[in-house]
């Protein structure tokens, strides 16, 4: 499924956490490890970036060393860009790389800590032209402060996967029966039209009607399957079912129903991995 993966890495913490948790996905068999020093801008010593790529050099081989322990194939990459913004770079790589997904921690070395998702990151989501998975952390506080508590093992064991109905998510739900690890499936529509109770009422009942469709065709393919009906603002509940049902991981298409228009200008999409608190898996079904 996602035989061939990019991995950006800033070797922060957060990064750390992620490259943990990538021997968890689906199909791995080959990683590229990419690094990129901006050099766009002087460093505290002026213009000379070269200790910074010579100790990058060094990070990268303990990382490949981890990595090879895993059975993985590891191609290392370290690019230095004197123009341009740092997610151009990562998009021209997996492109280049023909890779079937890119994974990215939500947070970066340079980013505030109480963003909810790094910059570089929100571009990577935004343009994108294969699949993404933005990787969250529980946060533990113990004696020592803040710690990062991974998701993974079984990050797709259990899975919420978000439906307008539209041709894009049906899409999304036949990419995601492909997947290896999946235990069980949480359907979601969210009604957020109606002017009447009547009318509310009208279009919860409709969307039971597709999602039992749906649960049907998943169940006899061999998942377990629950759908979920709620009223109310998209993001908001399908970030409260994650959180509700305990998911491991939220599928979701940057596309729908009314979604389009919205896809580089906050879409549904972009306001869910900004904000959820937990992995989330954007489908660029084709």
């Amino acid at each position: 499924m996602f035989e061939k993966v990019l991995f950006p890495t800033d070797f922060s913490e957060y990064a750390q956490k992620t490259l943990e948790c990538i021997g968890e996905i689906p199909g791995i068999k080959e990683l590229v490890l990419l690094h990129i020093v901006d050099a766009t801008h002087p460093s505290k010593h002026g213009w000379t970036h070269g200790p910074h790529i010579e100790n990058t050099k060094i990070l990268m081989d303990e990382k490949k060393e981890y990595l090879d322990s895993l059975g993985l194939k590891v191609i290392t990459k370290v690019d230095v860009i004197t123009e341009g913004e740092v997610y151009r770079e990562i998009l021209r790589t997996a492109e280049n790389e023909k890779v079937s997904l890119i994974v990215m921690g939500a947070r970066g070395k340079s980013q505030i800590k109480d963003l909810l998702l790094g910059g570089v990151s929100t571009k990577v989501v935004r343009h994108a032209k294969t699949n993404l998975l933005i990787m969250r952390y529980k946060l533990v506080e113990d004696l020592e402060g803040v710690k990062h508590e991974k998701f993974c093992p079984m990050i797709f064991s259990k899975v919420l996967i978000p439906t307008d109905f539209s041709e894009f998510a049906v899409e999304t739900i036949s990419f995601v029966k492909n997947i290896k690890d999946i235990k069980e499936i949480d359907l979601l529509n969210v009604v957020s039209k109606g002017e009447t109770e009547e009318e509310i009422e009208e279009n919860v009942n409709e969307a039971k009607k597709s999602l039992d469709d749906i649960k049907g065709d998943l169940g006899r393919a061999g998942f377990m399957v629950k759908d979920h009906v709620r009223v109310g603002n998209i993001p908001e509940e399908i970030i409260s079912t994650a959180e509700d049902e305990d998911i491991s991981l939220i599928a979701i298409s940057p596309h729908g129903k009314g979604w389009f228009k919205e896809l580089l200008v906050g879409s549904t999409t972009c306001a869910v991995v900004r904000r959820a608190n937990r992995p989330v898996l954007v489908v660029r079904a084709k």
